[in-house]
């Protein structure tokens, strides 16, 4: 049975390895893409908040012509009283009707004025937004541009990587399956926290490879041994022996 408990633990450690190993690969094919997977990302967005914008614009400009069309009626409404009132004051009995009639026809006349001024504002309003939206098309259709190029230039990178991408992905999965759940829990989590994406190290020069700190000579002798899981006390990666990391390494290919 112990014999049995020992090859197990070495078989989820060679298994961990090859994870880091297979995961530093697919980590230098994703490297080639370099900034481009991003820079498709902030063009995607930077059309969508231009097309929004743009969206917003034409939506102003509807609704600056209905505008201009209710004051147009409106005017036409006022000529209309005015044209009354014009008639009536050819019928009015005294100086008081008739000073109210004139007031009304000033008023009606000053209303027209305003609601000229208006139009011609919110003409010039249109124009300016006509403008802007003209200028941002042809930043769209510059953007939209930049988007197509940039997404050819990455789907031509990894179209020449993914299969290499796709072999270690099924690699990996056989590998996970041979690890302990917890196990490799423990080493995604540790990965996804440190900047080289360490999260097996082995012992080099009485360190753990990963934080360089000083490791014990009694837990070195543990590691060697391979009969237990073992982590690095100061941050926590799983350590392995340079000799199991070799052996894994020499058994690796893609």
């Amino acid at each position: 049975m112990a014999g049995a408990t020992e090859t197990s633990i070495e078989q989820k450690l060679k298994a961990l390895y090859k994870l880091q190993l297979i995961d530093s690969k697919i980590g230098k094919l994703t490297a080639i893409r370099g900034e481009l997977p991003i820079e498709v990302s902030d063009l995607e967005d930077e059309i969508i908040g231009q097309e929004t914008r743009l969206n917003n614009l034409k939506a102003d400009v509807t609704k600056l012509e209905e505008n201009i069309s209710a004051n147009k009626s409106k005017i036409t409404d006022a000529k209309a009283l005015v044209k009354k009132y014009e008639k009536q004051l050819d019928n009015v009995k005294n100086n008081r009707e008739f000073d109210a009639l004139n007031k009304e026809i000033e008023i009606q006349g000053l209303e027209q004025q305003a609601l000229e001024k208006r139009i011609k504002n919110t003409q010039f309003d249109i124009e300016q937004k006509k403008i802007a939206i003209d200028t941002l098309q042809k930043e769209l259709e510059g953007r939209a541009i930049d988007l197509q190029n940039k997404k050819a230039e990455l789907d031509t990178i990894v179209a020449e990587t993914q299969k290499e991408e796709d072999e270690l992905l099924k690699i990996r999965s056989a590998a996970v399956k041979i690890a302990d759940e917890r196990l490799v829990h423990s080493y995604d989590r540790i990965r996804k926290s440190v900047k080289n994406g360490i999260g097996v190290a082995t012992i080099e020069r009485e360190s753990c490879s990963g934080c360089f700190a000083g490791i014990p000579p009694q837990r070195q002798s543990d590691i060697k041994q391979r009969k237990k899981i073992i982590v690095c006390e100061n941050c926590g990666r799983v350590l392995t022996d340079a000799l199991m990391a070799e052996e894994v390494a020499s058994d690796f290919t893609v």
